[in-house]
């Protein structure tokens, strides 16, 4: 039989649970200054305005938060906002016509697992079943840590 395990310092329980809630995004100097396409036109029309780097960030959060494509712009512009930073965000249908151009593989979210995002400067993770859900039922199968990254090709930035 498991030994049952009793919270003793709830007050230090009470802040591990609302650390687990909290969000922290950082965006280099470098993201900022690439977040604009800087290449020559390649093509007739109008010329690309965002870089494949803010489309990019613009999919993962789309994929990570698991949002429409309307709803991830207005998403990354409030975080934008927050941070004070005066950048644009590419909308939804640019995103949607850039993004079939890029050569990234995207990871497929199950929907009926808990998310919990870690944001830091190496890139993001995501990892499996909620403790409260473990300790009710046991493991279900092994937890797993996917780790992204928003730039992946040292040579391109």
């Amino acid at each position: 039989m498991k030994q049952q395990y009793r919270i003793r310092n709830w007050p230090e329980y009470n802040a591990v649970l609302r650390q687990r809630g909290s969000l922290t995004f950082w965006m280099s100097e470098e993201a900022e200054d690439q977040w604009f396409h800087s290449e020559p036109a390649e093509q007739l029309g109008a010329p690309k305005l965002y870089s494949d780097l803010a489309i990019l960030s613009v999919l993962t959060v789309k994929n990570v938060f698991d949002l429409a494509g309307r709803q991830a712009s207005g998403f990354v512009a409030c975080v934008f906002e927050l941070m004070g930073l005066e950048l644009p965000v590419p909308d939804h249908s640019t995103v949607s016509w850039r993004m079939s151009n890029l050569e990234v593989s995207l990871p497929i979210v199950d929907r009926a697992q808990a998310r919990h995002v870690v944001i830091d400067s190496t890139g993001i993770k995501l990892y499996g079943e909620g403790e409260w859900k473990v300790r009710q039922h046991g493991v279900s199968k092994r937890r797993t840590w996917i780790k992204l990254h928003l730039a992946v090709d040292e040579s391109t930035g």
